[in-house]
């Protein structure tokens, strides 16, 4: 990382930072694991570790986050799947041994498993949250 001496040197990192989560966020696939106390309570350590591992085995490509509490404890451990250009689809009570078929049909067929979904929030209400953060 560059030192960082003026304001203008500043400008110019966040600048190259914001285009990198832009790029990132319009080719990318994003992982999302729900790691609230409730959700680690619910194993969700255990289903990020096979997530990683799976995504590892099948040489995937996919940035994985964690994030915290979002009031949906009953549906813990939470993952997310956001692809480019698609709608984030929130999936509840994932577990490690699901996480082979969770990869396989939704990352490399393409295909939401109804049964396991809770929620879904579509690119373009993604997009306006984004334009707008305070609304």
């Amino acid at each position: 990382m560059p030192k960082i001496m003026t304001l203008d040197d500043f400008k110019k990192l966040r600048e190259a930072a914001r285009r990198d989560i832009r790029v990132r966020s319009q080719t990318g696939t994003k992982i999302i694991i729900g790691m609230g106390t409730c959700g680690i309570a619910a194993g969700a350590r255990e289903t990020m570790r096979a997530i990683l591992e799976e995504l590892n085995n099948r040489r995937i490509d996919a940035h994985v986050t964690t994030v915290g509490c979002i009031g949906m404890c009953a549906f813990e451990p939470l993952v997310d799947i956001e692809q480019a250009g698609g709608s984030r689809i929130t999936y509840g009570k994932i577990h490690p041994d699901m996480v082979p078929r969770l990869i396989d049909e939704h990352l490399i067929q393409g295909r939401v498993i109804d049964d396991w979904v809770v929620a879904r929030l579509p690119q373009t209400a993604r997009e306006s949250k984004e334009e707008n953060p305070n609304v």
